[in-house]
């Protein structure tokens, strides 16, 4: 392992956005960390990979893991390290007088505590590293604006915007204090957008919406997302702006 060798830690990395994502920073020879529900077999040959089957859910578990595992590695042996939260639940679209407690909690769990939890661990565990650190967090348009039937999620999102800010400020009183920054990665045609523009329009005003974006191919897909994503992230003025869009 040479001191060229980026290191990266990466939530939600068996489907979706954080599958390509994955593929994308191994295929550029990186050593990776990957956080998910469910192993992604595909890859289980992959050099520079680890995989951990984990529920988000318990992020405290996660994250006392997470603090282990990185105490244990050499900071020289690498260039920079990153956490990427991208895991997140959707909860059914309906509103919030409808959702069943057990999806509320579920959400909140994995799209903002452990977030928050991983995003402890690792600046605390890193501290001491002199190379760039990073945070990248995965955000959403939804945690910009409100929407009828999405108040966990849109919460979850605002609240992971927030916590950007507030932990940018405290990485800012370090002479080497980790860069953050919130993403909004624009509309992609993953199971997210599927059970969106599934859903009941008597629960969910806006699934019309959702369902015109993909009869009108506006789309992205997740390959040419998570290539827009990991630019971003390379970006020299990465974390000057806390709340972007990859649009932008």
């Amino acid at each position: 392992m040479t001191q060229s060798t980026h290191l990266f830690i990466l939530t939600g990395a068996s489907r979706g956005l954080g599958q390509a994502m994955a593929r994308q920073l191994l295929s550029a020879g990186n050593t990776l960390l990957c956080i998910s529900r469910k192993r992604d077999d595909s890859l289980a040959s992959a050099a520079g990979l680890t995989q951990w089957q984990a529920d988000l859910a318990d992020g405290a578990s996660v994250a006392a893991r997470l603090a282990e595992w990185i105490a244990k590695l050499q900071p020289d042996a690498f260039a920079s390290a990153t956490l990427v939260n991208n895991a997140a639940l959707m909860p059914p679209a309906v509103p919030l007088r409808d959702a069943a407690p057990a999806d509320t909690v579920a959400a909140l769990r994995v799209g903002l505590e452990a977030p928050m939890l991983l995003s402890s661990a690792f600046l605390s565990a890193t501290a001491g590293w002199t190379v760039p650190r990073k945070v990248l967090n995965i955000s959403s348009g939804l945690g910009r604006r409100p929407m009828a039937s999405q108040s966990a999620y849109c919460s979850i999102k605002a609240g992971m915007d927030m916590f950007t800010r507030c932990a940018a400020l405290d990485e800012a009183q370090r002479p080497n204090g980790a860069r953050l920054c919130a993403l909004a990665p624009g509309v992609i045609d993953t199971d997210m957008q599927q059970q969106l523009r599934g859903g009941d329009p008597a629960a969910f005003p806006d699934q019309a919406r959702f369902a015109g974006l993909h009869g009108s191919g506006q789309l992205v897909s997740a390959e040419d997302t998570a290539r827009a994503v990991l630019a971003y992230l390379a970006r020299a003025d990465f974390g000057q702006q806390l709340l972007a869009d990859v649009r932008d």
